[in-house]
């Protein structure tokens, strides 16, 4: 007996830059400051590689630009926060995506420390 499982396919948008006043203190939501978000996407993407098909997939032109209004369009105190806002509304949105992992870098990060910058990374999926 053979089952069929579905594939876990992935689409990945990279670091997707954007420039924004995010931040607990005053002086980043006075001068705003560059953030990178990254989005995972999980979904079946048999059907749409089969037969060269976008409506069976997601755009990720479409997600992108998603990622930047929410980022740019709304004021968040901290990255978590930015984070959940951009997965709440991709899962709301995009009924074929079955679980989202959304990365949002901060490299300008306000801490006392030599360092690249700090990411948070959260996952969420259907229920």
């Amino acid at each position: 007996m053979s089952l069929h499982v579905p594939a876990r396919d992935r689409i990945s948008l990279s670091r997707i830059g954007v420039f924004a006043h995010h931040g607990v203190y005053a002086e980043e939501e006075k001068l705003g400051q560059r953030f990178y978000i990254s989005v995972t996407l999980g979904l079946d993407l048999t059907e749409a590689g089969r037969n060269d098909d976008l409506e069976a997939s997601v755009s990720y032109a479409d997600i992108a630009q998603l990622v930047q209004e929410i980022a740019v369009g709304q004021r968040f105190r901290i990255i978590e926060a930015l984070a959940e806002a951009i997965a709440t509304a991709i899962l709301a949105g995009y009924p074929r995506v079955a679980d989202i992992a959304v990365t949002v870098e901060k490299p300008g990060a306000a801490v006392a420390a030599i360092l690249d910058g700090i990411a948070v990374t959260i996952s969420r999926a259907r229920v």
